[in-house]
């Protein structure tokens, strides 16, 4: 691995940068090139995404051009590179993989006038999204790719093209199956799919619903104490959120939704327990009760009241023991 940053070398103008780039790539994965040109390329590979980073980025002492940012985007588009830097990250060296990174944020946030330049020539390679969030099943650059996917999904046309396919529904292994570090990123990474642009997310969850929760339930009921209290926390979010009204009325309309929660209530985590009271709530604070909701708290009235008042007594909290006494009067008036 190359510890130094590349240096003594004069930087390409854009279309031989990005010529160079691509040739040096493709080096990497040819049998026909032996082990010490792979090495050399892949040096070639970390000096060149510098000197591409130096361009959208400057270096300290010279400002970035406006004109050669523009030929350089275009000559990335054309060459379709983010698409093949993100399938071969995991070749590169730990300095190029962040570079990566870092140029993918860069030209995401390319705007002339009214136009997103990479989100529209993105939103046609849609490879280049999935291929971001595969990068989860590969712990080494998992983080690398992390952050390229969540510069991507700050945009309404790619998250949307991730929400609306069947590998959104991967995001539950990856928090599940994956280690601590990358079970976060992709946990990060899910949220922001669901709450950024939360018209587009309120329709899909209104047009996919039971797909959505009949997957949201592995999370909620998750065996990882993080991914359960994340899972539930996010719950409360998009169910308290005024653009998932159509949403929310659905899910606590569900008695079998009602009998999770209060199951949580009494989770042996009181963080749980906690984050369950917030969608438990909703259930009770309906005005509108359904006969089927309405019949589990009356059944369960006694209980409820005795359980509520010793819940949580010690939280100094104004706003949970409002909402706690509020609770109490409700299902005491059932």
């Amino acid at each position: 691995m190359n510890f130094f940053r590349p240096s003594g070398s004069k930087t390409k103008a854009p279309p031989d940068l990005v010529r160079s780039l691509r040739e040096a790539i493709y080096k990497l994965d040819s049998p026909q090139v032996g082990p010490e040109q792979k090495r050399k390329a892949n040096e070639d590979i970390s000096k060149y995404l510098f000197q591409m980073k130096v361009l959208l980025y400057g270096d300290g002492e010279t400002e970035p051009q406006p004109e050669i940012i523009a030929q350089l985007a275009q000559e990335v588009y054309a060459n379709d590179l983010l698409q093949l830097l993100v399938h071969n990250i995991w070749r590169f060296e730990f300095e190029a993989r962040k570079d990566v990174s870092q140029i993918f944020n860069n030209l995401l946030r390319r705007q002339i006038g009214t136009r997103w330049p990479t989100v529209e020539h993105l939103s046609a390679k849609e490879e280049t999204i999935f291929a971001a969030l595969k990068g989860y099943e590969n712990a080494d650059v998992a983080l690398n790719t992390g952050m390229i996917l969540r510069a991507m999904l700050r945009h309404e046309p790619l998250a949307r093209i991730l929400l609306y396919s069947d590998k959104f529904y991967n995001f539950i292994d990856y928090i599940e199956q994956t280690t601590f570090g990358i079970a976060c990123d992709a946990q990060a990474n899910f949220r922001e799919t669901l709450t950024r642009h939360k018209p587009m997310v309120a329709e899909y969850l209104d047009e996919n619903y039971d797909q959505f929760f009949s997957h949201y339930s592995l999370l909620v009921q998750s065996s990882n104490y993080v991914t359960k209290r994340q899972s539930l926390k996010l719950l409360g979010e998009i169910l308290l959120d005024r653009t998932n009204f159509k949403v929310m009325t659905r899910y606590i309309a569900n008695e079998e939704n009602l009998k999770v929660m209060m199951n949580l209530l009494k989770d042996r985590s009181k963080n749980i327990q906690f984050e369950a009271f917030h969608v438990f709530k909703i259930f009770v604070a309906n005005p509108k009760k359904p006969p089927q909701i309405e019949a589990i708290l009356r059944r369960n009235k006694d209980k409820l009241i005795a359980f509520l008042r010793n819940f949580h007594n010690d939280r100094d909290d104004e706003q949970f023991n409002d909402e706690k006494s509020f609770l109490l009067q409700q299902i005491e008036a059932l």
